[in-house]
């Protein structure tokens, strides 16, 4: 999917110059190969801080992949990602989780034991279960015809 570039050009890595974000910003669309990139870099910098304070560190980072993403993949003009943004910023302006609270989702739930149990005999085909309600296996009335 992703064409391989040289890295030859980069050869300047490692050295300690600074670098002005707009620089850095016409760099990095460079290696990356995108032309006419147009990066508000005011508002990345407000939201990212935002998400960053009123959720967690990392998320600064992620909301700003998460709204490029968004923005690309509707293919947003810089009115349209503004909007993105307002929705990314009213989500990080009222979160009220504490950065270790748990999903709610994704609470792991105990596993019950049953190791004792004997499963030789049991089928489990495609998620089906093929007990009846009394618990007997299902017979299909064609296989019976079959044999």
């Amino acid at each position: 999917m992703f064409e391989t570039f040289p890295v030859d050009h980069l050869d300047c890595v490692g050295e300690a110059e600074p670098v002005n974000l707009h620089d850095w910003i016409d760099e990095l669309s460079d290696v990356l190969d995108l032309d006419d990139v147009e990066v508000d870099e005011g508002l990345l910098s407000d939201l990212t801080k935002l998400a960053a304070e009123n959720v967690e560190h990392l998320a600064g980072p992620v909301t700003a992949y998460l709204l490029g993403y968004a923005a690309a993949a509707r293919n947003a003009d810089p009115d349209g990602v503004e909007v993105l943004a307002a929705l990314a910023q009213k989500l990080a302006e009222s979160w009220d989780r504490p950065a270790d609270a748990p999903d709610p989702d994704d609470i792991d739930d105990p596993v019950p034991d049953d190791s004792t149990v004997d499963h030789v005999h049991d089928l489990f085909v495609d998620g089906e279960d093929d007990t009846d309600d009394d618990g007997d296996e299902d017979e299909d009335e064609d296989d019976e015809d079959a044999v």
